[in-house]
């Protein structure tokens, strides 16, 4: 570890040595813009132009009440120019001594507020009450590669390592290039692939919304991101192909190739590496499915593809070898003036291995007890996703669009388990082969009837059709007891599911503007869903008999239609700078199941009310309050009443009487950003309480358990609470954010019932400079602790971590990055204490006139074998390695278009 101390000891000396710098002595100079009748001029742009080439231009806005602060390098001469639309432009030159200047601008209007004014200069930011637009070209060096690079040195705006953008504290939902969607709109490939010296200007649009007559009317807190293309770059081929080889066979081959005219527009995003980098991942996956925010108002649908197998395979980051070939391709036609037709196909196919270790702790009522498992497995993906978009928009007051949405998947993969007990020791070879399809259609279609009338309707139709299937092979028997296995020298075990669903939804919505403070929407909608679930559990013996299961109850063939009639109200209405909304929704609800010949009906209505309340203090500072009752039915899978296969220990049975799941959700969230004080505080509380929800009952022996669930009518609470804080003190932002989780929940095990508490806290403070000419540092310490409660026992688990990502051009040409991440991990009650650092660097080189570029790549330095992680359910509680790739060392070559 001595030579790692030495690298650590080093990026904390130059953190220390650089800080200082940073604290260059400033004085401010502050006052007040109005108009001649001494009005305030909320938003105006203050712009500061240093006289000397080694300072930065400084800019501010003024707030609300017209007033404004900005930070000046002391003994330097400044061009101060003041703009307000409408208003002339008034410049000052002054000197910053070593005293604080109050000074306060008087604008008058223009004299024709029709002429154009022309400026001598471009403002660097203009800020107007939902807009932001950023000249990038005031802000950039020309050493940046890509969009994230240069979105890093806009004020106000953060890029993480994954490319999700921040701006003023808030989410980047949408991204656009030239008022047009960029594919699905999810920041990650834009950032990624876009070069930077394609880019003019940066518009962010608060509260975006699709389709501009709704805004207003629909509570749509979107923030989108359109991207404004330099003149010689919007009818142009423009991007670079990256090609590299590194030691023991590793590639990459990664075009991004973009055309874009003012009628057409083409990108191609290629990759096709052996490094283990993914080009799509499950956050790109929810976007596909209505993105994030979107599902995450109906809990259960984002659940439910967190826990689909194609999910799951998007969701392994840890493998041990990966091959991957990626292919995304977007095209969008503008057919004349108000018809655009665009389309993308996004294809992958991936090899993997896998590879962890698990010690299991059983938290059995009689006997609790430890498993050994280790699980390898290969993996072979493929997935295709199109889509075709029509979007017909004659006018304002009209707006259609039409989706066509495929998604094929076939993912196959043989495993080996190995399972270390007290009551049995097996090695299971498991083989998968999954094969789906989803189909979906959506249409939308909004028109303003009147001025006080608008109206929508959304419809969608989706299909999914899935097939998989699994064999387990084994010397030893499995599941004894729980499956009619017979005497052979070989178990062979085969199941077969069919899961095929047609659902339809519909919604038809009346916007009612009784005045500007007063709103009343009505609604009403359906939706429908026709499911049939069918699987076989079998054994293939070794004579070519088949031993089937359904003599024990095994195997499914089950329909189960459900369909929910709602009609909505909501008012909503405005006092003062507060929002208000409450809202009424009448759901009755009808479903039928059929197992076999048993067939069985049942209805039921529902009131269900939210609430909604959003406190606009300013443009920067936001309180809102979410409140809503929940009702959620059971999946066809957790209907099925008889026997099914889940896993090697694991089997099933559904319970066709189960009702629906009724639980509480609040959420209270408040915001705050400050440009002129660079400061940003976010924080935010969580509640959800379960009145009746799903509740499994577990019968546990040994490592193999049975499972069906009942409604469960003992309350269950959750408690969530986050929070925020990032204050830029001259070159250096400091961040400090921490959370805060609790849950209790119900365990019935064998035939017991305990209640179960988790906990867990998380707290990171860091620093990051934003030096010009010197080397930018990013260091900061994670402080992680959960702790579990179940049948008296209390399981404890800490991890600290230490990170330092550095970024530095120098020699005009050169840019170095590199990063570290130490962490520590404990299971106090096992006494586990295992620590690993990984490290990663780059040195990437390319003349700013020369279209070639070369750079020198380094992945896990230290070569770390595996990573160590914690989780836990009602009953069981995992230690788990993951291992990792190898260290990789790559050379690689890039083209610039």
């Amino acid at each position: 570890m001595g030579y790692r101390k030495k690298i650590i000891h080093f990026f904390v000396l130059s953190f220390l040595l650089i800080s200082p710098s940073s604290y260059a002595q400033q004085i401010l100079i502050f006052g007040k813009v109005t108009d001649t009748l001494e009005n305030p001029l909320a938003y105006a742009n203050i712009l500061a132009i240093p006289k000397s080439e080694t300072e930065n231009v400084r800019f501010a806005s003024t707030q609300d009440n017209g007033t404004y602060k900005l930070g000046l390098s002391k003994n330097q001469s400044y061009e101060v120019t003041v703009s307000y639309l409408g208003y002339k432009t008034q410049t000052i030159n002054i000197t910053s001594k070593t005293q604080n200047i109050n000074k306060n601008f008087l604008l008058s209007e223009a004299l024709n507020k029709l002429d154009v004014i022309t400026l001598n200069y471009t403002p660097p930011v203009i800020v107007k009450k939902d807009t932001i637009t950023y000249d990038v070209s005031r802000f950039v060096t020309g050493e940046e590669r890509k969009l994230r690079d240069a979105l890093k040195k806009l004020p106000g705006v953060e890029v993480d390592r994954v490319g999700n953008v921040t701006v003023q504290g808030k989410k980047v939902t949408k991204v656009l290039v030239e008022d047009k969607m960029f594919f699905t709109g999810d920041s990650k490939l834009a950032v990624n692939n876009i070069p930077a010296d394609a880019v003019d200007k940066i518009e962010v649009l608060d509260n975006y919304n699709d389709v501009a007559m709704l805004k207003g009317l629909e509570d749509n807190e979107d923030m989108a991101m359109n991207i404004k293309l330099k003149a010689n770059k919007k009818k142009f081929v423009f991007g670079d192909i990256e090609a590299g080889a590194g030691i023991e066979d590793i590639y990459v081959l990664h075009p991004n190739i973009f055309f874009y005219s003012p009628k057409t527009n083409v990108n191609f995003i290629g990759d096709l590496n052996n490094q283990g980098v993914k080009s799509f991942s499950f956050r790109d996956y929810l976007e596909f499915e209505g993105g994030f925010g979107k599902l995450m108002r109906d809990a259960s649908s984002y659940f439910s593809l967190f826990k689909s197998d194609f999910a799951r395979y998007l969701n392994n980051q840890d493998y041990t070898a990966n091959t991957n070939q990626f292919g995304a391709l977007n095209i969008r036609q503008a057919l004349n003036n108000y018809t655009d037709l665009s389309g993308y196909i996004i294809s992958s196919k991936s090899k993997t291995q896998t590879n962890s270790n698990t010690l299991n702790k059983y938290l059995s009522t009689t006997n609790p007890f430890v498993e050994d498992r280790t699980v390898s497995d290969n993996f072979d993906n493929y997935f295709t996703i199109a889509k075709l978009t029509l979007d017909y928009r004659p006018s304002y007051n009209e707006d259609f669009t039409y989706n066509s949405f495929v998604k094929v998947t076939t993912n196959i993969s043989n495993g080996l388990i190995t399972t270390i007990n007290p009551s049995d020791n097996n090695t299971i070879n498991t083989l998968t082969n999954i094969k789906g399809l989803n189909v979906k259609q959506h249409i939308s279609y909004s028109r303003k009837l009147s001025k006080k009338h608008t109206a929508t309707l959304e419809a969608t139709y989706n299909f999914q059709n899935d097939k998989p299937i699994t064999e387990w092979l084994t010397n030893n028997q499995i599941l004894q007891g729980l499956i009619p296995l017979e005497d052979d020298d070989i178990y062979n075990i085969i199941q077969t599911k069919k899961s095929k669903a047609h659902t339809f939804n519909a919604i038809i919505k009346d916007y009612w503007v009784l005045n500007n403070f007063n709103h009343l929407y009505t609604s009403m909608g359906l939706n429908a869903a026709f499911n049939d679930f069918y699987n076989e559990d079998l054994q293939k013996l070794s004579n070519g008999a088949i031993n089937n299961f359904s003599t024990a109850n095994f195997g499914n063939d089950f329909g189960y239609d459900f369909i929910d009639t709602f009609l909505g109200l909501e008012y909503k209405f405005q006092i003062g700078i507060a929002t208000f909304k409450p809202m009424l929704y009448y759901h009755f609800y009808n479903w039928n199941t059929k197992q076999f010949d048993d067939k069985f009906s049942n209805y039921k209505a529902l009131l269900l009310p939210q609430f909604t309340t959003k406190i606009e203090f300013s443009n920067t500072e936001i309180l809102n309050f979410k409140y809503k009752l929940n009702a959620s039915f059971p999946d066809a899978q957790r209907l099925a009443n008889n026997f099914i296969l889940n896993n090697f220990n694991s089997v099933f049975k559904g319970n066709t009487s189960l009702e629906n799941q009724l639980y509480h959700s609040a959420s209270l969230n408040y915001y705050k950003f400050s440009l002129f004080k660079n400061l940003n505080i976010h924080t935010g509380v969580s509640f959800n309480k379960k009145i009746k929800h799903f509740k499994n009952i577990t019968v546990l022996n040994g490592i193999n358990q049975f499972s069906t669930p009942v409604l469960f009518d003992e309350p269950e609470d959750n408690w969530s609470v986050n929070g925020s804080v990032a204050k830029k003190i001259n070159k250096i932002r400091y961040k400090l954010k921490s959370n805060f989780s609790y849950s209790d929940f119900f365990q019935i095990l064998n035939n017991s019932i305990n209640k179960n508490i988790s906990k867990s806290i998380s707290a990171t403070i860091s620093a990051e400079t934003f030096f010009k000419n010197y080397p930018n540092i990013e260091i900061g310490y994670t402080k992680d602790y959960s702790s579990y409660r179940a049948l008296n026992s209390m399981s404890k688990f800490e991890n600290n971590r230490f990170f330092i990502n550095l970024e530095y051009d120098f020699l005009t040409d050169f840019i170095f990055k590199a990063d570290y991440r130490f962490d520590n991990y404990k299971n106090k009650n096992s006494r586990v204490n295992t620590a690993f650092d990984t490290a990663n660097a780059s040195l990437f080189y390319q003349n700013e006139n020369n279209p070639w570029g070369f750079e020198i790549q380094a992945t896990n330095l230290f070569n770390i074998k595996f990573k160590q992680q914690n989780s836990f359910n009602s009953f069981l509680i995992s230690d788990s390695k993951t291992f990792v790739l190898p260290r990789i060392i790559m050379f690689k070559i890039i083209y610039k278009l």
